[in-house]
């Protein structure tokens, strides 16, 4: 999997959020909110390029004191609301 181009991460009045830009994006007008967590693993995910949900997984336990289960879910959960947005492919 792989962020579609054209999405960024901003801070916006102190909060982050994902926003489109460029023509690629032009019919999204959407601001996606994301917690400090989220968008931690937007970044990371934009570093790794290419990502899946065990790279994810694996990175947000060494970053956080959570438990792989948990991270796990945690990860899943946001990917799937990436992938419903349209902002992954």
């Amino acid at each position: 999997m792989k962020q579609k181009e054209g999405f960024v991460l901003r801070t916006v009045c102190g909060e982050n959020v994902i926003v489109g830009e460029g023509l690629g994006t032009i019919d999204f007008g959407k601001l996606i909110s994301l917690n400090e967590t989220a968008a931690w693993l937007w970044k990371k995910a934009g570093e790794m390029g290419d990502f899946d949900i065990d790279g994810l997984t694996a990175a947000l336990c060494e970053e956080y004191e959570v438990t792989a289960e948990a991270a796990r879910q945690d990860v899943e959960k946001m990917v799937a609301q990436w992938q419903q947005l349209g902002i992954v492919e």
